[in-house]
């Protein structure tokens, strides 16, 4: 509620007649009367303009909740603010709002104060309301002269920048094409169950404890028998209670595999030619809100509210560039070989329903390569081929292209991760969980990784960031190229050809029998 007495109580605290402070806020002493009989509210503006003239933060303008006027009738119909997930809360995301829109070009820089004053409110009703406001100030901002990339996000427009030009990708026989679709689904999930028990960590805690596990620079599976009381002494991060026993035997539930099974319904039920709508459907009826994560977890609770595709991915989702829809992808790769623009077309219909910009690009450059890989086992050619199917006009595409031009520099892997600490704080959730910063990850070890499964998905770990989202997909391009037969037995022979998902319908399966099939879904020309 808004504390009315608050501006009685100030006003004469300064001094000030009602007049006199009209004057100052540009209103006449009629709409402070007003305000101070609780007759109207002042609107967001004329706050922050009395809060300067006071010398008080915004936050003081609201009533402290009582034992009497919580039980009263207009109340009882507030939510608990302090227990709302920050998934589901606008206005626990402000921060990182107005970091995703200066980044994206908005020209609000001017209200970084109002965003931090904003955010370092209690949680209570007015902070909600002026989140609001906030929002729609984020949603009609301009764009800021001179902005250096164009990034749409609709389909259209991202192919008129995309350049489509890549190496001619040559379809291998059918039997090897199989090998290479089992090779992509056991790529994804054994790096995910290799990223899995770190995800969080940040790398100087990492590093000891892969030090104290005779495991350092990683070059294995870490296994729970080997965190000993010894190895944890000091170690605030669980990875005790969260790295698997080494006879498991199984891929355990995680959002990054979980989507591939999401991709196989969503053909099976709508076939190649599904709608955002049809996937927006599919995340209704097959999971549960709690399976969905960041920016996922905000389209979800838009899709219940009434909110469709592409509004889903906008509305209040100040996570619309996070890495969730980079990992989405790898279904439209596996069914589209040797066509990268059919796999992006793919991937923009399923990331459209809940990213913007690079969140919808990291989904189709990864769909793309995954379906080059098919083609071509050359990795640097299999990123620019995923790279042609994305704007060149965009962040994700500079910064990729640089991880490139590094790599054919000669510039080694540790001077590739020191730019990427620099440019990246794996302490600010933003930075950590943005697609372009893990995407610079799954580029370099992929290059480095010198088409060794091992390495590759160890190096994708390596320096932490969203290690199960990268060691999933630089497994599951690597794996595409590479074939499942490929794969050695150490890093497929963990996880016993199970995978687990929380998907209605699908606990538990075989690997090998969903990439067979995953053949069905392959255009008639090439079945």
């Amino acid at each position: 509620m808004f504390n009315f007495e608050k501006i009685i109580c100030e006003r004469k605290r300064m001094g000030l007649s009602q007049e006199k402070l009209g004057a100052l806020l540009g209103v006449s002493r009629q709409a402070i009367q007003k305000w101070e009989s609780g007759g109207a509210t002042p609107d967001l503006a004329h706050l922050i303009s009395m809060a300067d003239v006071f010398g008080v933060t915004l936050d003081s303008f609201a009533s402290e909740t009582t034992e009497n006027n919580t039980s009263s009738d207009n109340t009882n119909d507030l939510p608990d603010y302090n227990n709302w997930s920050s998934w589901e809360s606008y206005s626990k995301t402000l921060k990182i709002e107005y970091k995703q829109s200066i980044d994206e070009g908005k020209d609000i820089s001017k209200y970084a104060s109002l965003f931090d004053a904003v955010a370092s409110m209690p949680e209570v009703f007015e902070k909600d309301e002026i989140a609001d406001i906030l929002y729609k100030m984020v949603r009609d901002a301009k764009q800021v002269e001179n902005y250096k990339y164009t990034e749409p996000s609709d389909y259209e427009h991202i192919c008129r920048l995309c350049s489509e030009e890549h190496a001619k990708l040559k379809m291998p026989e059918k039997d090897v094409v199989a090998d290479k679709v089992y090779g992509g689904w056991l790529g994804r999930i054994c790096g995910c169950y290799l990223g899995k028990p770190i995800e969080g960590i940040l790398k100087p805690t990492l590093d000891e404890i892969l030090k104290r596990t005779n495991n350092y620079p990683i070059s294995r599976y870490i296994s729970r028998e080997e965190i000993t009381e010894e190895v944890m002494k000091d170690i605030s991060f669980p990875i005790d209670k969260r790295a698997y026993p080494s006879d498991f035997g199984m891929m355990p539930v995680d959002d990054d595999t979980n989507y591939i099974l999401i991709g196989y319904i969503i053909l099976k039920k709508f076939g190649r030619d599904f709608t955002p709508n049809d996937v927006m459907n599919v995340w209704i009826e097959r999971q549960g809100k709690n399976a969905y994560c960041t920016a996922e977890r905000v389209a979800y609770r838009n899709f219940v509210n009434g909110f469709r595709p592409p509004v889903s991915a906008v509305y209040k989702n100040a996570y619309r560039e996070y890495i969730g829809a980079q990992i989405r992808g790898d279904f439209f790769g596996y069914v589209n070989p040797c066509d990268p623009k059919t796999a992006a077309s793919m991937a923009f219909r399923d990331a459209s329903i809940s990213h913007v910009k690079n969140g919808i690009y990291g989904e189709m450059w990864v769909s793309a390569m995954i379906a080059a890989a098919f083609g071509t086992d050359d990795i640097k050619e299999i990123i620019k081929t995923g790279l042609a199917y994305i704007p060149k006009t965009s962040r994700l595409y500079e910064s990729i292209n640089e991880v490139i031009t590094d790599y054919e520099n000669g510039v080694n892997i540790e001077d590739v991760w020191k730019k990427l600490h620099a440019n990246w704080n794996e302490k600010n959730n933003y930075d950590w969980c943005h697609t372009i910063s893990n995407a610079i990850i799954v580029a370099a070890s992929l290059l480095y990784g010198e088409k060794d499964y091992g390495k590759t998905v160890c190096l994708s770990v390596s320096e932490g960031f969203d290690t199960d989202c990268n060691a999933a997909t630089a497994g599951s391009i690597l794996g595409v190229a590479l074939g499942g037969s490929n794969i050695p037995e150490y890093w497929g022979g963990r996880v016993n050809d199970t995978l687990c998902a929380s998907i209605f319908g699908f606990d538990k399966v075989s690997i090998r029998e969903m990439a067979k099939k995953t053949l069905d879904f392959f255009p008639e020309n090439i079945k």
